[in-house]
């Protein structure tokens, strides 16, 4: 009895499954839902309003936020206290494609347009005095020289991304903590 044949031809069969297989993995794995990586921002126009309450983007100062939904809704934010506030929330829910803030080394700090950047790995200074649309602010770097060198001018601490907390963005708003 010939004992080789049957072992060689079940060889070949358990390498042909295996290739189909490998194969069958590679091709559905261009069919997964996983998001595309290159989500670019997109700028404000004169009518862009903040997600949380309605108001002008382009009217107010500071270093704006954009979160871009999986289902292609993004919403903008005439702060980047906004944006924080809405990521963080334990609630969130929805998938995030992408983060974006200014970049406050390029963008002029009271009518600022364009120099989007990817929020995660932006840094950022908590605690200056300088305001945004609703008062303290999150002021967005691309460089940490360009932050360390705002927080030495205006006050603050330069942060991460990943070191901004829930609480460093609360949205009870500046009206109810006005003073009459």
């Amino acid at each position: 009895m010939n004992i080789t044949r049957p072992i060689t031809s079940c060889l070949r069969v358990s390498t042909l499954a295996l290739a189909l297989a490998l194969g069958g993995t590679a091709m559905l794995a261009g069919c997964s839902n996983a998001e595309p990586t290159a989500v670019q921002a997109i700028e404000p126009d004169r009518n862009t309003a903040d997600a949380l309450d309605g108001m002008i983007l382009l009217d107010y100062p500071g270093p704006k936020g954009q979160i871009q939904y999986a289902d292609g809704k993004p919403d903008f934010f005439c702060d980047t206290v906004g944006m924080f506030g809405v990521y963080l929330k334990p609630e969130q829910q929805r998938r995030v494609r992408g983060l974006f803030v200014q970049d406050m080394a390029q963008a002029e700090w009271k009518n600022p347009v364009g120099h989007w950047i990817d929020a995660r790995g932006a840094f950022f200074v908590a605690g200056s005095k300088a305001r945004g649309a609703m008062g303290a602010t999150l002021a967005s770097f691309a460089r940490e020289e360009d932050a360390r060198a705002f927080a030495a001018r205006e006050g603050g601490h330069v942060l991460r991304f990943e070191q901004v907390t829930p609480d460093m963005a609360v949205l009870d708003g500046g009206v109810l903590k006005d003073k009459m």
